[in-house]
């Protein structure tokens, strides 16, 4: 018998929904992420793009979803280098590698919220981690040609 699939372990889509909804809504109050982000376009999304959100919340879900193994299968609205791909959705949002780690935080927050066992938190954030560099890739490629 082989072992539960991470998307099982974390209890299916009902469980991974439910995450995704606190932490969507976390990452909007962040001060570092969210409404009083530093960064403008982080900061206009979060407060005048908030009726996106559910749908949002609905992408993230299939993402996570089928990043853990689910029978779901994500397609993204404006497709990346690879099926997963997140470069050209948050391309123009120039995601910082530390705002990209406080968003992961705000994860690792949100998974502890609703006790997640650490073996499969730890699969979730580096899951997560593995796209660093997508989601930031607008922000390199900014900090590059402002040089």
């Amino acid at each position: 018998m082989s072992e539960p699939s991470l998307y099982e372990r974390l209890g299916g889509v009902f469980a991974i929904a439910a995450v995704i909804d606190h932490f969507s809504d976390a990452v909007v109050q962040n001060p570092i992420v969210g409404q009083r982000s530093e960064n403008p376009a982080l900061r206009e999304w979060h407060t005048n793009n908030l009726g996106r959100l559910p749908g949002l919340k609905f992408m993230r879900t299939l993402w996570v979803c089928n990043v853990a193994g689910g029978p779901f299968q994500f397609s993204a609205t404006r497709p990346g280098s690879t099926v997963l791909g997140l470069e050209e959705a948050h391309r123009e949002l120039k995601i910082s590698p530390e705002e990209f780690d406080e968003v992961a935080a705000e994860l690792g927050r949100t998974l502890d919220f609703v006790k997640v066992p650490t073996p499969e938190k730890e699969e979730v954030l580096a899951a997560f981690a593995a796209h660093k560099s997508e989601v930031t890739e607008g922000y390199a490629a900014a900090a590059t040609a402002g040089r």
